[in-house]
């Protein structure tokens, strides 16, 4: 079934925007095919989207596993009722933004299978192209009673707001007039004062139960040169005030963010209510609406945290392939497929809980099973010599592409005398159970030919560095000979001169617990030491050409792609995506 057919999972926001399109909160709508304020959305004509969601990232670092499962939310929201979601970048900080986040996280939701496009609408907005309509929505509020410029320091505004059971005290510049407030806000925008002379607040209730309405402030003066507005302006919004406004001048209908947003609803509704009462919004307003934001067992998704493991060098970069950064993870062969599969599997929910890390493991596996070229590697080698093939002699074998289609052909695998095995596959004195190879013993040569094991060589040192044995050359798989012998083992090969050798790197998970750095403990100390390992392995000569980004399934050892980066034309290093099963489960 393609995944456009799948079956809609439902659950409390579908439900709330079902509500919404039965009761026709949102037909009446009008859209200037821009954003801006209510009187030009009011001149445009009705809003073709049935709905509006926004992803609205602050451009200040790399997006992460839990932005992914924001992005497929938002975006696949709207594209199953019709409607249209936003790009936005949130980029009213001015210290901390750069153009390179932005390019990153352009790519990374084009990476996901998403657009913002909508009909003729290219729904791309930086947030920064409003600051002159929220600079005149703080004018109105002031002359409007709701709000005023505070002059107290950050240390007697903190010490007046009051505790969870004790409330706030009114600031002592509370009482100025409109017109006193419109002037000091006005010299603030034109540079007289310092860095934090003075603030702008919003007038609501310092006695509220919810710290969040206690005169929260919503300007601040901040000399910092913006990468959008370069040094136009000396004063910014805060990000509780600015965010509503933004989704209104959006025209967006549900905005969807994380549970930790839950106490700033209140003022976000408010904000909005004051403002449709000027004129100068538009109603039905946004409904904000949270969900439980990704817990995924195996990693951390503090930005501090993460810095913290990019600066110390105990990871190598942003796009190391360990990291739960998109980026990183595009770079370690996850798909976009695999994520949209596990944010539908997860589900959305109100409540808090923990996701292992094996689903969205076992979601890149389902997918990449289905999509993976089937190609051999020998991550171990071991030297087999079948004795009795002639020497400078080789044929081909013939190997599937892919188990499950048959459409997707065969391949030609080279066979000759000696050849390439993992080391675990042969045993001197076999152990219980063993089916490899042993001295007397007979295995299946995969895609090939049948082989009795005679013996081996070793070094002074007593480690083995050869085993020989002989073919039945009547044995070669796809030949009416083939089905006479029996035996139990199955071993994957390579033709020693004609496999080559390649940089392999065998990632696994950052952390060696389930929840690093629980409680007191330093997250560091629960790297994995074993996350990384660069060997070098033999691979089969189809693979020797392979593009960067190129995926396959290494037969036994897991899904692997090409590196990205370090991939050369001819040379092709490849990273461990995924094993074939969850080892994990049964190690921990």
């Amino acid at each position: 079934m393609a995944e456009a057919e799948k079956p809609v999972v439902s659950n409390f926001v579908r439900n709330i925007i079902d509500a919404d399109i039965a009761a026709g909160k949102h037909v009446a709508r009008r859209w200037s095919g821009k954003p801006g304020p209510g009187p030009q959305q009011q001149a445009g004509q009705p809003d073709p989207a049935r709905i509006r969601t926004r992803f609205p990232p602050e451009p200040n670092g790399y997006l992460h596993f839990g932005h992914a499962k924001s992005i497929c939310l938002n975006f696949g929201l709207a594209r199953d009722y019709g409607g249209a979601c936003h790009l936005r970048f949130d980029d009213t900080n001015p210290e901390k933004e750069e153009r390179e986040y932005v390019d990153a996280i352009v790519d990374a939701v084009h990476w996901l299978g998403f657009d913002w496009r909508f009909g003729q609408e290219t729904n791309l907005y930086y947030a920064s192209a409003y600051f002159d309509w929220m600079y005149q929505f703080a004018e109105y509020l002031i002359q409007a009673g709701h709000a005023y410029v505070d002059s107290q320091s950050a240390e007697e505004m903190r010490a007046n707001r009051g505790t969870l059971t004790e409330s706030g005290r009114n600031s002592p510049c509370r009482k100025r007039s409109a017109d006193e407030n419109l002037d000091l806000f006005r010299r603030m925008k034109a540079g007289e004062f310092a860095d934090g002379a003075h603030v702008l607040r919003a007038k609501i209730d310092m006695a509220s139960p919810n710290i969040n309405l206690r005169d929260p402030a919503i300007y601040r003066i901040r000399r910092a040169t913006h990468h959008n507005t370069g040094d136009k302006w000396c004063i910014y919004p805060m990000y509780t005030y600015a965010h509503p406004i933004e989704d209104a001048l959006e025209n967006i209908t549900h905005s969807i963010c994380t549970l930790e947003f839950e106490d700033q609803r209140p003022f976000y509704d408010w904000l909005l209510a004051r403002l449709a009462e000027g004129g100068l919004l538009l109603r039905p307003l946004p409904q904000q609406i949270e969900f439980a934001r990704l817990n995924l067992s195996y990693v951390v998704l503090s930005k501090r945290k993460l810095i913290q493991l990019v600066e110390e060098r105990h990871v190598d970069g942003w796009d190391d392939p360990r990291l739960p950064t998109l980026v990183g993870a595009r770079r370690r062969g996850f798909t976009p497929e695999g994520f949209r599969l596990f944010a539908e599997r997860i589900g959305v929910s109100k409540a808090d809980s923990w996701i292992d890390m094996s689903v969205l493991e076992d979601c890149m596996r389902e997918h990449l099973n289905e999509v993976a070229p089937r190609r051999i590697a020998v991550l171990d080698p071991l030297k087999l010599i079948v004795d009795n093939y002639p020497e400078n002699h080789s044929e081909e074998c013939f190997a599937p592409n892919h188990p499950q289609h048959s459409e997707l052909g065969n391949r030609a695998v080279p066979f000759s005398r000696e050849l390439w095995i993992e080391r675990e596959d042969f045993m001197e004195v076999p152990a219980k159970g063993y089916f490899r190879l042993f001295p007397g013993n007979s295995v299946r040569l995969r895609y090939g030919f049948v082989v009795k094991c005679i013996g081996c060589d070793k070094d002074a040192e007593g480690r083995i560095t050869a085993v020989h044995c002989e073919y039945f050359p009547d044995s070669k798989s796809g030949t009416p000979g083939a089905n006479n012998y029996k035996v139990k083992g199955n071993l994957h090969w390579l033709s020693a001169a004609h496999a080559y050798a390649a940089e392999v790197r065998l990632y696994d998970r950052l952390f060696a617990v389930a929840n690093p750095g629980a409680g007191e403990r330093d997250f560091l100390l629960d790297i994995n030491p074993g996350s990384k390992r660069i060997i070098s392995a033999y691979l089969e000569p189809s693979l020797h050409q392979a593009l960067p980004e190129e995926r396959c399934q290494f037969e036994r050892h897991g899904y692997f792609v090409a590196d990205r980066h370090d991939s050369r034309p001819g040379a092709p290093v490849f990273n461990r995506t995924v094993t074939l099963r969850d080892s994990w489960a049964k190690e921990q």
